[in-house]
């Protein structure tokens, strides 16, 4: 499992364009740029919709505030739900919604939840953590279910 001071593996990412679909790296991510990454199991689903993202929409500007270039959101999920999840929810243009359909940017840093019995499949853990440079510098892994360590006012606490 990747743990501070780690530097964030290479990997890429879908995101939704004007033009549609295209990939992201780490690399355009993360380098040179503060980031605050947080995961979740999947989109849609109640406490990652209800719970998780509505704190980092409505604490956007105060977490920017705090000299933060970018907030992100990754799942296991496609580049379309992703999309969707983020117009639904009026993230878009606040926080980037990173699609990793096939969990490859999960299984790098070590953090997948395998979730076949309730049909799901192998997802993200739900994680938050803030990068410089692409040097991971705070990670908070929720251990149970529910939102504490890795919600918007314990990453914002932390900035």
């Amino acid at each position: 499992m990747i743990k501070v001071g780690d530097t964030i593996p290479n990997a890429t990412f879908t995101v939704m364009t004007a033009e549609g679909p295209k990939p992201r790296t780490t690399d355009e991510i993360f380098k040179g740029k503060k980031v605050v990454l947080f995961a979740v199991p999947g989109a849609f689903t109640p406490t990652c919709h209800k719970n998780h993202l509505p704190g980092f929409i409505a604490k956007a500007d105060e977490i920017k505030a705090k000299g933060v270039d970018t907030i992100a959101v990754t799942g296991v999920n496609d580049v379309f739900v992703m999309n969707a999840w983020a117009e639904n929810t009026g993230g878009k243009g606040k926080i980037e919604f990173l699609a990793d359909g096939s969990a490859h940017f999960a299984k790098a840093i070590g953090l997948t939840v395998d979730l076949n019995e309730r049909g799901l499949g192998t997802r993200s853990r739900r994680y938050a953590m803030i990068v410089e440079d692409g040097v991971v510098q705070k990670l908070d892994v929720e251990e149970a279910a529910g939102v504490e360590v890795s919600g918007a006012d314990h990453i914002l606490g932390q900035l």
